[in-house]
């Protein structure tokens, strides 16, 4: 027989599943996620993936870690429209005239490889050119791993005109650069392997402002 407490239980499981659901950033402000990955080392590679929907033209970020050393430590923002930047530690590339929906659902993934140096942009099933940042380079711990802000100290520092305003769903994270065939089927919305760092069907994280946890539309 299942006991109330149970039945709590289950509930507070369930809601770490976040399939069919989004953080919702309604207005310009410090409000953000902090999300608790699942596990915590010194990365060499990055795979991060996301969709966003917004209607800004103005610089916003959407997914920032920071270190002790670099709180630029792997950022994805959305520069301008069809513009994209990925922070990597003390480097940084530019992507532009990639793909830009407003008001639509965007997907977007950055990845970037300590061996190489190289860093890539994908946004909505468009591969941008790979460009170099932060060979050699490594992301240490702790990690701060936030949405919705650009941190600019570790865990803070947050400025409401680089604050994200709309939605984002589907974080996952992985500790090394995906092959585009996978990337791939993140963005046409089909199988692929859930993040090993931050998985959106069993997310850890705690809201801090105005941010409202709702159904996709």
């Amino acid at each position: 027989m299942e006991t109330d407490l149970d039945q709590n239980e289950l509930e507070n499981k369930a809601l770490r599943n976040l399939t069919g659901r989004a953080f919702i950033f309604p207005v310009e402000s410090t409000a953000h996620v902090k999300l608790t990955p699942d596990v915590t080392k010194i990365f060499f590679a990055v795979t991060v993936c996301l969709r966003f929907m917004s209607d800004l033209s103005r610089v916003q970020s959407m997914f920032s870690l920071a270190t002790q050393s670099y709180y630029n430590g792997f950022l994805m923002e959305n520069l301008r429209p069809n513009v994209y930047r990925i922070y990597v530690s003390s480097g940084y590339a530019d992507f532009s005239d990639m793909p830009d929906n407003p008001n639509g659902w965007n997907s977007f993934c950055g990845t970037w490889d300590a061996g190489t140096g190289l860093t890539q942009a994908w946004v909505n099933g468009r591969r941008s050119t790979r460009k170099g940042a932060f060979a050699g380079g490594s992301l240490t711990v702790p990690q701060s791993i936030v949405l919705g802000q650009d941190q600019d100290s570790f865990g803070g520092g947050f400025d409401v005109k680089q604050s994200f305003i709309g939605e984002l769903t589907d974080v996952h994270m992985w500790d090394y650069v995906l092959p585009p065939s996978e990337i791939q089927r993140y963005m046409n919305g089909g199988s692929f392997s859930n993040g090993n760092v931050i998985n959106w069907q069993a997310l850890e994280y705690t809201t801090d402002g105005y941010v409202v946890v709702d159904k996709v539309q």
